[in-house]
């Protein structure tokens, strides 16, 4: 019988912690096709965050490094200056990546450095309790916002990619989903792109996912995707803000 689908090599034969709706493995299992298809799993080291995918480490048969809160792109950076052969991404959370690492985030765009970033936006802090994130909606409530974001209070989300795209170090900037298979499919061919860019030497790319939360957003996994689709998509819309061509 012919095999039309199966395990991608560069994911490990695990169980996923997380919980039943999330859509991080959906986003694994995507990062891991994509290193099987350009033959760089042997080559490639990846930098997990402090987060809910903070056991990353197990998911990936490639080389993985735990950076401490935030500062995956600051490790990232010293492993690709050291070892500049290797192929380099982060994989984070909007707490990890727009909140306590937002400075490394924005210079990592700034210097230009030549890795990936996968970003994983769920507009909520997920391990730690359900607590307003960086890109919690105007209006969402959460466990620190229980009357809803006011943006009078606590300002407006940040939108990560059409800020990074503004920077001339930042070659590939780029927001999807993993709401459908379509999304699912286009979410593939964007990483890909951003770990080709990386091969081809174009500097920083960035793909931002916008995943779910269904535990700490009070749903159930249907449910979740339909509240995406209808909040988070308008107020992160979907596309590429920049693709530039090579810069160093």
């Amino acid at each position: 019988m012919k095999t039309v689908y199966d395990r991608p090599h560069a994911l490990s034969d695990v169980p996923l912690h997380y919980c039943p709706g999330c859509t991080h493995g959906i986003i694994h299992k995507v990062v891991a096709q994509v290193i099987d298809e350009l033959g760089i799993e042997d080559r490639t080291v990846g930098i997990a965050p402090v987060g809910c995918s903070v056991f990353a480490y197990n998911y990936f048969e490639c080389d993985m490094i735990e950076a401490a809160h935030g500062r995956a792109p600051a490790v990232a950076t010293g492993v690709k200056r050291t070892h500049p052969d290797t192929v380099v991404f982060t994989y984070q959370g909007d707490g990890d990546l727009a909140a306590i690492g937002t400075a490394e985030t924005v210079h990592i765009g700034t210097r230009g450095e030549n890795v990936t970033i996968i970003f994983v936006n769920n507009a909520i802090y997920g391990m730690t309790g359900g607590q307003m994130a960086p890109t919690t909606l105007p209006g969402q409530v959460t466990t620190t916002s229980p009357y809803g974001r006011d943006r009078k209070i606590q300002g407006s989300p940040i939108r990560i990619c059409e800020m990074l795209s503004t920077l001339d170090g930042v070659a590939f900037a780029a927001r999807t989903s993993v709401d459908t298979p379509k999304n699912i499919n286009h979410t593939k061919q964007l990483i890909k792109k951003a770990f080709q860019n990386q091969l081809d030497k174009k500097g920083l790319s960035i793909v931002e996912v916008l995943s779910t939360c269904p535990t700490n957003w009070g749903m159930t996994p249907q449910g979740a995707l339909q509240w995406l689709r209808e909040n988070m998509m308008e107020y992160y819309p979907l596309g590429i803000f920049k693709d530039s061509e090579a810069i160093r």
